[in-house]
């Protein structure tokens, strides 16, 4: 299937899967790292893997919510971390990122001209849809490049996170495709 290059939602479906297939790629590389490693304090915004991580989360849930209507606000940030464990929050991030691909995936241009109301604490913000979802991808972007950075310190490599978007990286993303489901025709729609 060939995309229309035209289609104004096209950039935001594809941040959203590269979102997805980058998190799925450093989830399991954090799935090898030792014992202790995961949680130990390091040199970051956030003082370790676990912590940054699960920041990630607390950030796209507030934003999800938001897309969606919703006025839970930053209670999902009352937690600092809510999945202690890696496989709980690979599996809570997972839903997360394909709530959020779904969500782009439905998108229409007209939807492009929509405000969100961001619920904030003491009042609240209103952002255009666009530049909202932009933000949702660089703030997870900012974050998994500070778990990347941490896991150089580690006995674990840190993966490749940028190299899954483009036609010729299919071999680059095979197995982070396998874990979602997904085949070469959905990613290129």
């Amino acid at each position: 299937m060939t995309p229309d290059p035209r289609d104004p939602c096209r950039p935001h479906r594809l941040m959203a899967r590269q979102n997805a297939l980058a998190n799925v790629a450093l989830h399991a590389a954090c799935a090898q790292l030792a014992p202790g490693e995961w949680e130990a304090e390091r040199v970051s915004f956030f003082p370790s893997i676990r912590e940054t991580l699960n920041h990630l989360w607390t950030v796209d849930v507030f934003y999800l919510d938001a897309l969606h209507g919703g006025t839970t606000g930053y209670a999902h940030r009352d937690n600092p971390v809510p999945w202690p464990d890696l496989a709980d929050l690979a599996r809570e991030q997972r839903r997360a990122d394909l709530s959020l691909v779904a969500f782009c995936d439905a998108l229409t241009p007209p939807d492009l001209d929509r405000v969100v109301e961001v619920h904030r604490p003491g009042g609240f913000q209103y952002e255009a849809l666009p530049e909202l979802l932009l933000h949702i991808g660089l703030h997870a972007v900012h974050h998994r490049g500070q778990a990347h950075a941490m896991l150089a310190g580690t006995s674990v490599a840190p993966p490749q996170l940028d190299e899954f978007i483009c036609r010729g990286e299919g071999n680059v993303r095979a197995d982070q495709m396998a874990v979602l489901g997904w085949s070469e025709d959905y990613l290129a729609s």
